[in-house]
């Protein structure tokens, strides 16, 4: 019987994140001799300028049950607002590579976190390939080679990105959530972009605050969807919340995880370990979720 494969995404979104959420995560996965794939956000923390979000259907009342301010933190808070955007690729290169040296797959999430999260989908071509290529550029800046794989901020996402992502060489990536990889297709069937594996499980911050679930038991939650899932999962993570103030809730979910029988691994391994040949074709669409504001994109229809 094959070992069920779960695929560990860490999100790393601010220089906090990077530099106090990824070290303990990276102690945290070697304790269970786990491996994931880290993207990054490589340019400037412009965190504040997330205030604007207030107006959005929704966010005021995810902010009151994820207590937004305890994990993120007021400073990192004021970034791009009142206080000048660190520049989070030049101050935390070498811990980078150190997630790269450590065994793990690394990548791009962003160049700035909050411009991709809260522009791309209605930006133009040109706007989305010049961040996209800022942030490849710096990628190899710090690593001395090409980024093979990208997950958008924020699950945000437009068809220049998806093309894009072909352009700049990418093996696959993960932009979407949905429940099985897949090759994203336009309207009009014809393929748009690499081979995407979506985030087919709930984040713990779409989770917390609804129907009783805390940062308590949040995990026994989570644990119940994977218990007899028939395929492999993709988990996204969040070096500001798995990586800090929900690293218990983490840690109780790795080794549920292992008593489940799965192998914690890269999304590369899960991509690796694919018939690409046989590999269906689906729309994408952008959608809202429970628990999140907003909308995102998803995995659509399939194309036949």
């Amino acid at each position: 019987m094959t070992t069920p494969l779960l695929a560990l995404k860490v999100d790393v979104d601010t220089w906090r994140g990077t530099r106090e959420g990824v070290p303990r995560l990276l102690a945290l996965l070697e304790r269970h001799d786990a491996r994931a794939t880290f993207l990054f956000s490589l340019g400037p923390d412009h965190t504040g300028r997330a205030i604007k979000r207030v107006f959005r259907k929704g966010f005021l009342k995810k902010v009151s049950r994820t207590s937004v301010v305890e994990h993120y933190g007021v400073r990192t808070l004021m970034y791009g607002t009142l206080l000048p955007g660190p520049d989070i690729g030049r101050r935390e290169a070498d811990l980078m590579r150190s997630v790269r040296d450590a065994g793990h797959e690394v990548g791009i999430h962003c160049w700035d976190h909050i411009r991709w999260q809260d522009n791309v989908v209605a930006q133009t071509p040109d706007w989305t390939r010049r961040e996209m290529k800022r942030a490849a550029d710096r990628f190899a800046e710090i690593f001395g080679t090409p980024a093979m794989t990208h997950g958008a901020a924020g699950w945000q996402m437009n068809e220049a990105a998806y093309a894009c992502e072909r352009e700049l060489g990418f093996d696959y990536a993960s932009d979407g959530r949905g429940t099985h990889p897949f090759l994203p297709v336009d309207g009009s069937g014809k393929l748009i972009g690499v081979p995407q594996l979506p985030t087919t499980l709930p984040t713990l911050d779409e989770l917390i605050g609804i129907d009783g679930l805390s940062g308590d038991n949040v995990d026994q939650h989570l644990l119940g969807l994977t218990q007899n899932a028939t395929h492999a999962q993709v988990y996204t993570l969040h070096a500001e919340l798995e990586g800090m103030r929900l690293g218990g809730t983490f840690e109780r979910l790795l080794t549920g995880w292992k008593a489940q029988g799965y192998r914690l691994d890269t999304c590369r391994r899960y991509f690796e370990s694919l018939d690409r040949s046989v590999l269906p074709r689906h729309q994408v669409i952008l959608d809202e979720i429970p628990g999140r504001s907003g909308i995102l994109a998803l995995q659509g229809p399939v194309w036949s």
